[in-house]
C-alpha cells in the first residue's frame, strides 16, 4: 500500500452506475484511480492488498473480515425483484431436484444465496457446475438451468428456452421478509492503519450516490443506449429494485444471511460488522 495513487475498485455492472458516475464523469473531484472488474476479480484484488477501497461481495467480507472495514450506509441490495440475479430453468423449479445448475464464476454471494435457497427454501438437492453462461447456451448441450447475474441476467431474463425464473432477491424477501444485500463497500484495514486517505472515502461515495438518486434522469439517459431494459424498466430497476443504503433492515438481512452461511459451513463463523471511521 506504499504506492502514492489511491485505487478504488468498481464492479463493471449497471447496478453501481449511480455510485460511480459522478466520480468517473468529473462531477465530483477525487484522488482515486478507479479499477473496474467483475466481483470475483475485485474480491481477489482486495484480498491481495491491490486496492484501497472497493465494492465487494458480502461473501468476501465474511471470509476475511480481519482485512476490511465496512463503509457505513452504503450497499448494493434489494427490497424485492432486482432482475439482475436470476435462476432460469427449462422446467419448474421443483423438477430440478437431482439436476445440475450452471453458475457464473464471477460471483460468490449470488451462488451462496442460490445454494441456501435451493436447499432450505425450495428443498431441492442439486449440484452446481461453474462455467460461462453465454458460451454454454450456444453449445450443443445447453444447461437445464443456470444462474445469471449483472448485465448478463438483464439480457437473458426473457430467454425463450428458459421460461421458469427465480429472482433470487425476491425469493429471499418472500422467505425472510428482509432485504438482501449482495454487495458492500470495504476499506483495507492496512490502508486505514497507514492513514492513506486524505479525506473520508465513505463520505465521497455516499455523496456520489445521493447526487445520482437526485438526478436519476441523467443515469437513465446514460443506461438507455444499448440496454436490454426499456426506460420504464430501468427506472423501476434503479428506484424500486435496488437499494443503495445500509440501514437497520438491510443490516438485519445481511446478518441473517451470514448466520445461514455459518450454519451451512460455508463461512467459518458470523463475522462482526466493523465500520470505518475516518480520522484526519
Amino acid at each position: 500500500m506504499s504506492q502514492p495513487s489511491l485505487r478504488m475498485g468498481r464492479i463493471g455492472y449497471l447496478n453501481v452506475l449511480p455510485i460511480y458516475y459522478p466520480l468517473e464523469s468529473g462531477r465530483m473531484p477525487h484522488d482515486y484511480e478507479i479499477v473496474s472488474g467483475p466481483p470475483a476479480v475485485l474480491n481477489a484484488m482486495m484480498a491481495r492488498g491491490e486496492l484501497h477501497i472497493s465494492s465487494a461481495s458480502c461473501f468476501e467480507y465474511a471470509c476475511r473480515p480481519e482485512r476490511y472495514f465496512l463503509v457505513e450506509d452504503l450497499s448494493i441490495g434489494s427490497h424485492g425483484p432486482v432482475m439482475s440475479v436470476l435462476l432460469l430453468s427449462r422446467s419448474p423449479i421443483q423438477d430440478l431436484d437431482g439436476q445440475t445448475i450452471l453458475v457464473s464464476n464471477e460471483t460468490n454471494t449470488s451462488v451462496a444465496l442460490l445454494q441456501i435457497l435451493m436447499r432450505e427454501h425450495y428443498q431441492c438437492n442439486v449440484t452446481y457446475e461453474t462455467g460461462f453462461v453465454t458460451k454454454a447456451l450456444q453449445s450443443a448441450s445447453p444447461p437445464k438451468a443456470f444462474l445469471a447475474i449483472g448485465d448478463e441476467a438483464l439480457r437473458l431474463r426473457n430467454h425463450p428456452d428458459y421460461p421458469y425464473h427465480i429472482d433470487l432477491a425476491e425469493a429471499w424477501r418472500e422467505w425472510t421478509a428482509l432485504p438482501f444485500i449482495f454487495g458492500i463497500w470495504v476499506i483495507s484495514r492496512s490502508a486505514a492503519a497507514q492513514h492513506c486517505f486524505p479525506s473520508d472515502p465513505g463520505a465521497l461515495l455516499r455523496k456520489a450516490r445521493d447526487w445520482s438518486l437526485a438526478n436519476m434522469d441523467v443515469i437513465l439517459d446514460l443506461t438507455s443506449y444499448g440496454c436490454p431494459l426499456s426506460r420504464e424498466e430501468l427506472e423501476r430497476y434503479y428506484r424500486k429494485g435496488l437499494v443503495y443504503t445500509l440501514g437497520e433492515k438491510e443490516l438485519q438481512g445481511l446478518k441473517l444471511f451470514y448466520e445461514k452461511l455459518a450454519c451451512a459451513g460455508m463461512i467459518p463463523k458470523v463475522p462482526p460488522l466493523d465500520f470505518y471511521h475516518f480520522e484526519k
